[in-house]
């Protein structure tokens, strides 16, 4: 177990992880039927797909979120 508490971006950080796993899914899944030779989805499904970058956004905003707050020269003023 860690004894470390949580950071500020931690949330952040689990949240985009999981925005962009389901949004992989949805890459794989929409990009099956070219590969198949079956009938493409809907460009609504397109959509979903951009979740991707999205929780890459997400996460990375909770990365820069915990350096900030553990960057060095923040200690001195807390």
């Amino acid at each position: 177990m860690s004894t470390t508490p949580s950071g500020a971006g931690d949330r952040l950080v689990q949240v985009g992880a999981i925005v962009f796993i389901i949004g992989a899914l949805a890459t794989l899944v929409t990009v099956a039927p070219l590969f198949l030779g079956t009938d493409p989805f809907p460009p609504v499904a397109y959509a979903v797909c951009m979740l991707m970058g999205l929780g890459f956004l997400i996460a990375a905003a909770g990365v820069v979120r915990s350096v900030r707050r553990n960057a060095p020269g923040r200690a001195a003023t807390r």
